[in-house]
């Protein structure tokens, strides 16, 4: 396993579909107070504002943990647990310089390593072209991660959008509502990245979840989506603009046979660690006969 990247959870071989998961909402699942105060998030977060005042702060949901159990003829059932976060937060825990010592003193004080961490759940999209082809985007030096890495398309779901009137607080937020939020979500961020009609893209299943250990273990939702089209009409998506074309730079397309050997590559250094995720949940859980999950039977072949 690539030390950048480490798997919390691994669906079954296919992924789960909205209906087949549930969120539970809670202020137990928020991180705990810094020790000693949250004063140095504050002092990070103007910090940060000075380098790059295009930075937003914005409510984000945060991983507490997930279950996964079988769920008799309906299925297994996932269980996710999540508090609230920002990304202020986030920048001020998961990227201090602080991180190693907050996930020690989370173990020591919690018996979680990341009872300290803002951890947003961010979402990424294993998005299948027509002709057999993995979309991925070069993205640009200006983001505040990642500059210039490969990724896949992505982002984070939104409390806001639930309620866009008010600042969102737990009990505003009903589960259903959440898991809508967090598969819808990861559409939306297609849409944006990639210019791509939402008739084009099939519903999202969930592959699994992925921590991204050079931010401490933030967490990420990796799903898989299949486009209508081929890899030239995306690209001419692409090439044509969006509402988030700022955020890269360039399209790249990795046939599905390819993906399961590109750890092999040379372009594994470049992809970002929620691509790795993304990747290596695709290949367990969606790839093709030579990659088997663990404890299961072999997986159908690619798309």
């Amino acid at each position: 396993m690539d030390p950048e990247v480490t798997l919390l959870l691994q669906c079954p071989p296919g992924g789960l579909p909205r209906e087949q998961v549930r969120a539970e909402l809670s202020p137990a699942h928020d991180r705990r107070p810094l020790p000693g105060g949250d004063e140095a998030i504050a002092a990070i977060w103007a910090t940060r504002l000075r380098a790059q005042p295009w930075l937003f702060d914005a409510p984000k949901f945060r991983l507490h943990s997930a279950t996964l159990a079988p769920g008799g003829s309906t299925g297994p059932r996932l269980l996710l647990r999540l508090g609230l976060t920002s990304y202020r937060d986030f920048l001020g825990t998961n990227w201090a310089r602080s991180a190693a010592w907050l996930r020690r003193q989370g173990t020591a004080d919690w018996g979680d390593q990341q009872a300290y961490l803002a951890d947003p759940l961010g979402v990424g999209a294993a998005l299948a072209t027509a002709d057999g082809f993995l979309v991925f985007l070069r993205r640009s030096r200006q983001v505040a991660e990642a500059p210039g890495l490969v990724d896949v398309p992505g982002g984070h779901p939104e409390p806001q959008a639930l309620c866009p009137r008010d600042s969102p607080k737990h009990q505003d937020l009903p589960g259903e509502l959440v898991v809508c939020e967090l598969f819808s979500s990861v559409l939306q961020e297609i849409c944006d990245e990639v210019n791509l009609p939402l008739p084009t893209l099939s519903q999202p299943l969930l592959l699994g979840i992925a921590r991204n250990e050079t931010s401490a273990g933030r967490a990420s939702a990796e799903f898989f989506v299949r486009c209508s089209l081929t890899s030239e009409q995306v690209r001419k998506h692409y090439l044509s603009g969006g509402p988030e074309a700022h955020e890269s730079t360039g399209i790249i397309f990795v046939e599905t046979q390819d993906v399961r050997r590109l750890q092999e590559t040379e372009m594994w250094a470049e992809l970002c660690p929620s691509a790795k995720g993304a990747v290596l949940l695709y290949n367990r859980v969606q790839g093709g006969p030579t990659c088997v999950a663990l404890g299961s039977p072999a997986l159908p072949p690619p798309l």
